[in-house]
């Protein structure tokens, strides 16, 4: 699936936080998917196309990010993600889901496990920011850039010349040289078409903080909600320590797989083995629903 392809199905819709950009396909159980920064719901384009067959496949942009919209006052933090993901929920009329996260999405998952359990079904983190590793040491020097007022000049040498992308990049992907022009656009595009959107970013990166996930610590600890750790497994921002520590602290985690070699956006870069893994834990949390609820009206 194309950029063209996928943003011809984008919708939008209000909430407190914003006017929400997403693109949907499919029906069933509402199977939403959170990406990380400087990216947008582009990342899980191959998860849509092949998961749509059962599930109702949800990929938003969050606040800073895509084509979502918010103020210029607009807490754009990881928190506040976490809570605007509630509002989006409430939008479309969605009680209970199952939420999917990578990298500081994957984060932003989390805090929303620990605030709302009651609003998932099924939990699955991919490479992610967890405890005090937000940000990770390999990311500060982006961090310090930003912080410097030095994205726009960034992102913009990242347009003209898709090379700056691959390079910067190529921690985060095993071939950084696969990635198309067409996919950096759909990325970038959003930030340097808007200088709002832009000074947005740089208050998300500004407000990189572990303080965040360590608030809602207790609240993992305590989560039941079947969970799903899928890690790549070379990964220099977040190293397959995480993924034990993740499957240390939530009680709720029944399986957790490992993608020998892999980095950080493998879902985009492995997508027909993440997928099987991932529709394997999603039918797996059905049919245990499915028993309890025959169970119970037995």
């Amino acid at each position: 699936m194309d950029a063209s392809t996928f943003f011809a199905a984008r919708r939008s819709v209000d909430t407190p936080s914003g006017r929400i950009s997403y693109v949907e396909r499919g029906q069933g159980p509402a199977l939403v998917f959170v990406h990380g920064v400087l990216l947008n719901g582009y990342l899980w384009r191959q998860q849509l196309a092949e998961l749509s067959d059962t599930r109702r496949c949800i990929a938003v942009d969050l606040l800073a990010h895509g084509h979502t919209q918010v103020g210029d006052d607009q807490d754009v933090s990881v928190t506040a993600n976490a809570h605007m993901l509630a509002q989006f929920l409430d939008a479309l009329g969605l009680d209970r889901v199952d939420l999917v996260g990578n990298d500081s999405g994957g984060g932003i998952c989390q805090i929303f496990a620990a605030l709302y359990p009651q609003r998932l079904r099924s939990l699955t983190l991919t490479n992610c920011d967890a405890h005090d590793n937000w940000p990770p040491e390999a990311f500060q020097p982006f961090v310090a850039m930003v912080a410097a007022g030095g994205l726009p000049d960034t992102l913009r040498a990242m347009v003209d010349d898709k090379a700056v992308w691959r390079n910067a990049l190529a921690p985060a992907y095993e071939q950084p040289q696969q990635v198309d022009d067409d996919s950096i656009d759909a990325y970038l595009r959003p930030f340097t078409d808007s200088p709002q959107r832009m000074r947005a970013l740089e208050r998300f990166v500004n407000a990189f903080d572990c303080r965040h996930t360590l608030a809602v610590e207790d609240g993992l600890r305590r989560l039941q909600v079947p969970t799903l750790v899928a890690w790549g497994t070379d990964d220099v921002y977040f190293p397959l320590e995480w993924a034990d520590w993740l499957q240390r602290t939530i009680p709720g985690t029944v399986r957790r797989v490992e993608f020998d070699g892999a980095r950080i956006f493998f879902p985009e870069e492995r997508a027909m083995d993440f997928n099987r893994h991932l529709r394997a834990h999603l039918d797996a949390v059905a049919a245990e629903l499915d028993a309890l609820r025959a169970g119970a009206a037995a």
